[in-house]
């Protein structure tokens, strides 16, 4: 299995449960030299900025932009193949002629005035960029929607039996101890008492 194949089979298993929210878009499929649109949208108005992270911890930005300031600012890696449109904090950021290095996690993050507390808005995307079809008379994005619904069906089964596996196994391991607690010890015979008999064998 390649690293491009392994790389993608991580990052489904351990972002299923984040993609399943609401305000999340989940998977998007992508061959290599397309474009992708992600809509980074919230419906609160007081928010300082938005960056658009990557990576499942959200390791790096891609892009920033601040409420008061026209000035964006742009990852190297996405220069000269990254636009965006829209108004604060409702912006489309368009990334053009994708690889298969942008296999990853994208999040729409908000910074609220006055709080640190960084919110995950909605548009919040998977995205998984592989080798173009040879052969094949369907184009790539109208079969995105079933693939995607096939892969989250199955991120989330997965999950589930893990879970329950998991589950099954720590219970195994409480009630092992317990019956091991509870286990009786053997009975000591006192020494006073065998004392006493001898005692009472010689007097008479």
């Amino acid at each position: 299995m390649s690293a491009v194949c392994l790389k993608i089979m991580t990052i489904l298993c351990l972002s299923g449960t984040a993609m399943s929210d609401p305000g999340s878009s989940g998977v998007v499929l992508k061959e290599i030299g397309r474009d992708v649109t992600i809509q980074c949208k919230t419906p609160q108005k007081d928010q300082e900025s938005l960056a658009l992270k990557k990576g499942l911890h959200m390791e790096s930005d891609v892009f920033f932009n601040r409420h008061d300031s026209e000035k964006v600012t742009i990852a190297m890696d996405f220069r000269g193949r990254l636009q965006y449109n829209g108004l604060f904090p409702n912006i489309d950021i368009l990334i053009k002629n994708v690889t298969s290095k942008d296999t990853d996690t994208y999040w729409c993050v908000y910074n609220k005035f006055g709080k640190p507390i960084i919110k995950n808005g909605e548009g919040s995307i998977l995205l998984v960029v592989r080798e173009p079809r040879t052969g094949s008379s369907v184009p790539c994005d109208q079969s995105n929607n079933n693939n995607n619904n096939l892969i989250l069906v199955l991120v989330m089964i997965g999950a589930a039996v893990l879970l329950g596996i998991i589950i099954c196994f720590l219970t195994w391991i409480i009630t092992k101890i317990k019956s091991l607690r509870s286990a009786k010890k053997p009975r000591r015979v006192a020494t006073n008492d065998v004392y006493e008999e001898m005692r009472g064998t010689i007097r008479r």
